[in-house]
């Protein structure tokens, strides 16, 4: 008798579609784009340097100092308005949307937070000076006090 043939073993390959492979290609594409997208907003929450501040001052920007009444006596951008963080959500009236406008604080935690509330309510010409007036003070810029 003879020897019992065996049967080749099977290899567990998968086959895919072309529309299987295509569509896995499209969900990849869709989460790459929204991935860069969501970067693209946070980068441009529009933090910017005291030197790009100064630019921005020289050209005119309206400058939001949202810092205490008593810290901004102590020294402030010169011409800066004075709208402290706690009262801005209630005074959006008084900040201009047809310009560019830097926030400023003390450190640059506040005028990140004064810019948030700025961009919910759909100011686009916004930008929080990173350092704040620390930094602004520490490079020599202008300065005046109460």
């Amino acid at each position: 008798m003879g020897r019992a043939r065996r049967k080749p073993a099977k290899k567990n390959t998968i086959h895919f579609s072309p529309w299987i492979l295509a569509g896995v290609a499209l969900i990849g594409a869709i989460i790459l784009g929204a991935v860069l997208l969501i970067g693209k907003g946070s980068s441009s929450s529009s933090q910017i340097s005291v030197a790009q501040a100064l630019d921005k001052f020289h050209s005119g920007a309206f400058i939001l100092d949202v810092r205490t009444s008593e810290e901004w006596n102590q020294g402030h951008i010169p011409g800066s308005i004075l709208i402290p963080l706690d009262q801005l959500p209630g005074r959006l009236s008084e900040v201009p949307r047809d310009r560019d406008m830097v926030v400023v604080c003390r450190t640059g935690v506040r005028s990140a937070q004064g810019l948030q509330i700025l961009q919910q309510a759909g100011f686009t010409r916004a930008a929080s000076m990173t350092g704040g007036m620390d930094a602004w003070q520490a490079a020599g810029y202008p300065v005046e006090s109460q």
